[in-house]
């Protein structure tokens, strides 16, 4: 993707269109493109597929498997990978972000490879580091924690096993 259209892409889901729109939408789009490629695009992340995930969690009221397609930050080519609750800007917290801090093994399928994880959430010096770093890879989180009126939290996922090919139908 080119550097402008990146510049314009970012201007877009820096809007309150976007952030209107994107919490209904890009969930069930990002499922949708993500099955119809077996596994190596979402919508959101478009012609980045190494920044996009499909977390599942163990919900922290229900106890059952929660997934939610996210963006994140790779730090290498089968993690960790670190992910921002920055739930489009509003105001609370994503509720992934709760599953994590109550049960932090989840399970992360990154481009048709399923990983075992153990979620960490940063906090102090490390997650001032990693902040700049996200910012600097998608300036709109930023704007998104001003907006949300909260710090976002950030936490890295570490794979604990080899990973499995995911198979899709």
């Amino acid at each position: 993707m080119s550097s402008t259209a990146i510049r314009i892409a970012q201007r877009l889901m820096g809007g309150r269109t976007f952030r209107t729109l994107a919490p209904c939408l890009a969930p069930r789009l990002d499922r949708l493109v993500h099955r119809l490629t077996r596994g190596r695009r979402m919508f959101l992340t478009g012609a980045r597929p190494e920044v996009g995930i499909l977390l599942t969690t163990v919900g922290a009221r229900s106890a059952r498997p929660r997934t939610t397609p996210l963006v994140c930050l790779p730090e290498g080519p089968d993690g960790p990978w670190v992910v921002i609750g920055s739930n489009f800007g509003k105001p609370h917290h994503p509720a992934w972000t709760g599953n994590l801090l109550k049960t932090p093994r989840a399970s992360v399928e990154h481009q048709g490879r399923t990983h075992t994880v153990e979620a960490r959430l940063l906090q102090g010096p490390e997650r001032d580091t990693t902040w700049r770093a996200v910012t600097d890879f998608w300036p709109p989180y930023a704007s998104y924690q001003q907006q949300s009126g909260r710090q976002l939290r950030l936490f890295r996922l570490h794979p604990l096993d080899t990973p499995a090919r995911t198979e899709q139908p």
